[in-house]
């Protein structure tokens, strides 16, 4: 339930502050006064278009809050996990409270709830599970055909809800799987060609059959066979000052020396020293290790032509494939992984196409049993919806009205079913019922979606639903029962109402008005609730313009009167 909405820098409106009751409220007031921003604010914290326009002129900002109480387990849940602050009594279920806002500034707009930031349209999926708007635009869109499917399917309930979604899980998985069979058959000679591109370099690959890291260790054989002039000097070069040359037999070598630094110092009589000599001889027998292995190397370098050559052969067939299938042979076989793998995929195309065309042989006949429950279920709704309708058009003086929903089957299952789904309409005995939109004059039309409206907000109890100028082009007789109905309604579910028709306003529990004031320069409105005689002077002016005349008055006090009893 709204309990409060608050209103600053909004159109006309400078500061206004609604204290909201349970039942039927009624918002009036002259024309032009600011009741629209009363329906536009409620509209912004629903995630409407937020237009820098509506800003108060002189303003750089607007802001729209709404305070709502008895939330339920679900939009408890929502609240905390999108970080919001609940004011709610310990352990009390349904007592819950949130503060929704919504600032607009030119260019961006900022919404709130309960004091953590949140997208826009984060917030508005939230205060839809508690308000909802029927406005002019409603009227528009209920001679459309699609808005009247969506009536119908909302009408019926979660069983009608479940099996539309069943449904349209089953349209959207054969969509997908007719894309899949179209792509694979109307690209046909593209796959063949990039199946035959693919096995081509598959067989190139083959052919040479590389291996991991080959070309690397190739790189490095090669390297080693081309210098090995050069290798053998700086090998022979080391080992001489290693070991020493043989033909000087005093040349001076690592060796020898490591050997007679060991002996001297062993000799001394120091302990220090003598640690000092177990390092020496550490040198030694790393040094005869060094040469011990530089005389290996040196023994395994031969030159070797042949094997040059076959080296080269083999470099030459393996940078034939790197050119083409990746930088390395490493990318070269990673190439090859994939590609075995697509041309696996393209090759049991055949075999694929066969799966799909039985696939959706399976689909269509789960999508014609599936429908067919949807359009049960949609006929049962849409005979009660008729009856209840009708029930509420005669006491809104259409007696001989006649409003059902014709559902013509169409010639393929569509994303929502199996019909085509038209509201259907006369007003008199004796007329061929004719598409809504073509039947129905304003006013009739005004009072269908006042008595859709109604029905199918009676049978979502609890949140709050707002009405604006649902009462336009009626009045008299028609305006009370208007009054009454909504009044109804508001027994289970918040209703706040605005309108122009006393006969409306006389049924609210509450009732606030929005006042215009100008000092000559600025307009500003505000809002002011009316009990008792400023009430009555009220629903006087609307009637009469007269709030002073005792006439009126009189005739206001006695449609209060009527509209308790």
């Amino acid at each position: 339930m709204l309990t409060e909405l608050g209103i600053r820098d909004l159109g006309v409106i400078e500061d206004a502050r609604l204290e909201l009751a349970p039942g039927l409220t009624a918002v009036t007031g002259e024309t032009g006064a600011g009741k629209t921003m009363i329906v536009t604010g409620l509209g912004l914290l629903l995630g409407q278009r937020a237009d820098a326009g509506l800003i108060r002129r002189g303003q750089t900002s607007a802001r729209v809050e709404g305070h709502f109480t008895e939330l339920g387990r679900h939009s408890r849940k929502q609240a905390r996990e999108l970080g919001a602050e609940l004011d709610e009594a310990e352990g009390a279920e349904g007592d819950a409270e949130i503060l929704v806002s919504r600032t607009i500034r030119k260019g961006r707009s900022r919404s709130h709830l309960g004091g953590a930031a949140v997208p826009t349209g984060v917030a508005a999926e939230f205060t839809s599970d508690l308000l909802t708007i029927h406005g002019q635009s409603e009227q528009v869109r209920l001679g459309r055909p699609e808005r009247q499917r969506e009536i119908l399917d909302r009408s019926g309930g979660e069983p009608l809800a479940e099996a539309l979604a069943e449904y349209r899980e089953l349209w959207e998985t054969r969509r997908r799987i007719a894309e899949e069979l179209a792509d694979v058959t109307e690209n046909a000679a593209e796959r063949a060609r990039e199946l035959d591109m693919l096995k081509f370099g598959l067989d190139e690959i083959e052919a040479v059959a590389p291996q991991p890291g080959e070309d690397a260790e190739l790189l490095a054989e090669a390297t080693r066979l081309q210098d090995v002039d050069a290798l053998r000097l700086a090998c022979s070069t080391a080992l001489v000052a290693l070991s020493g040359d043989a033909d000087d037999i005093d040349g001076a070598c690592a060796l020898t020396a490591a050997a007679t630094a060991q002996k001297a110092l062993s000799e001394a009589a120091d302990p220090e020293l003598a640690a000092m000599a177990t390092r020496a001889g550490e040198i030694s027998a790393l040094a005869a290790d060094l040469a011990s292995d530089l005389a290996s190397y040196n023994d395994s370098l031969a030159a070797d032509p042949a094997r040059l050559d076959a080296i080269m052969a083999r470099q030459a067939d393996l940078n034939a494939l790197t050119r083409k299938y990746g930088n390395t042979i490493d990318e070269v076989l990673t190439w090859a992984e994939t590609s075995a793998a697509r041309a696996a995929q393209l090759d049991a195309g055949s075999d694929r196409v066969d799966e799909l065309r039985a696939r959706l042989l399976e689909l269509d006949e789960q999508l014609r049993e599936s429908g067919a429950r949807l359009s049960d279920l949609r006929r049962g709704a849409a005979q009660k919806l008729s009856d209840a309708v009708t029930t509420e058009l005669e006491a809104l003086a259409l007696p001989h009205a006649r409003l059902f929903f014709a559902l013509d089957r169409l010639p393929q299952p569509g994303p929502h079913g199996l019909d085509q789904i038209t509201l259907m309409f006369t007003a008199n005995p004796g007329s061929e019922p004719r598409p809504l939109a073509k039947a129905a004059s304003g006013g009739e039309l005004s009072r269908v979606r006042l008595a859709l409206e109604v029905v199918l907000a009676g049978d979502e109890e609890g949140g709050t639903f707002v009405f604006d100028e649902v009462d336009a082009g009626i009045g008299g007789a028609v305006a009370i029962e208007v009054g009454r109905r909504l009044a109804r309604l508001a027994e289970h579910s918040q209703v706040i109402v605005v309108t122009h028709l006393a006969q409306v306003a006389a049924f609210a529990d509450t009732h606030h008005v929005v006042v215009k004031s100008s000092d000559g320069a600025v307009t500003t409105s505000g809002v002011t609730a009316v009990a008792d005689d400023d009430r009555a002077a009220e629903l006087a002016r609307m009637m009469a313009g007269m709030e002073d005349s005792e006439t009126a008055l009189a005739h206001a006090r006695e449609l209060l009167s009527q509209a308790r009893t």
